[in-house]
């Protein structure tokens, strides 16, 4: 059912009005359990504050000041809102809505800069920080390793938790070791197309690691950079020789938590 809703809504840009018999809250569990937890933008009349163009609130001005409770995901090129508005009789129903995201880019000289590249990459995918991060012991996992694990890393699945970048990069919990570690690699993603992306571990200090990547051919190509602004490259870069930017405008990140 709930896919015949999702592709009931107009698009690019547009409202479903569904009937009074639908949960809207069922319908938000629903849609969470598929896209992560999502963000807030109106409560009982009220909108958050912190609501702006990047984090969907162009479903708001969709809905022209009838939303009553309003939630929202990044997915793809859309934002995508469900909860309760005000329908043309002026009843409370629950609403289904989606605008288009705007695409992001680079900005020249970023690379000269002080950046937090996991702040750069929740703004890019317009992820929402789930009430409870995913428990990892690293210091278990690094004395399993047998290595200590880039900082940036640690934070990125600390805040993603487990998923994949625009539906393609997935993003490991705990690097792989298996046969590859014996060539001084570990393995912290991988692709449905066999690409994967590792640490050459060849520094004392795990955040100076270069970013490597074992193609499906065997062929290792690395980047000097963290494994954080990698990913952000690769996802805003067109020319870089692993982009997804080639193939989206604009990036999300696809949770595989569930609200179980």
């Amino acid at each position: 059912m709930l896919n015949d809703l999702l592709d009931r809504i107009p698009r690019p840009s547009g409202v479903l009005y569904l009937s009074q018999d639908i949960d809207p809250h069922a319908l938000v569990e629903n849609l969470a359990s598929r896209h992560g937890e999502p963000r807030a933008l109106i409560l009982d009349g009220t909108t958050d504050p912190g609501v702006s163009e990047i984090h969907g609130t162009g479903l708001l001005d969709l809905l022209e000041g009838r939303a009553e409770t309003v939630v929202a995901w990044a997915h793809a090129g859309q934002w995508l809102g469900a909860g309760t508005a005000l329908d043309t009789q002026g009843d409370i129903v629950p609403v289904l809505a989606t605008v288009p995201r705007q695409a992001q880019t680079l900005p020249a000289g970023i690379a000269e800069r002080d950046e937090d590249w996991v702040e750069r990459l929740i703004g890019i995918t317009g992820w929402i920080l789930p009430p409870q991060r995913p428990d990892v012991d690293w210091a278990q996992i690094e004395e399993r390793m047998g290595v200590p694990l880039p900082r940036d890393y640690k934070r990125m699945v600390e805040v993603f938790g487990e998923g994949a970048f625009d539906a393609y990069l997935h993003l490991n919990q705990e690097p792989w070791t298996d046969d590859w570690k014996k060539d001084g690699l570990l393995v912290w993603a991988n692709t449905e197309h066999e690409n994967l992306y590792c640490w050459q571990i060849d520094d004392a200090d795990p955040d100076r690691w270069p970013v490597t990547i074992r193609t499906y051919d065997g062929e290792s190509v690395s980047f000097g950079c963290s494994t954080a602004e990698f990913v952000c490259r690769i996802l805003l870069e067109k020319d870089h020789p692993f982009s997804m930017a080639r193939y989206f405008d604009t990036h999300w990140f696809m949770t595989y938590r569930t609200n179980a």
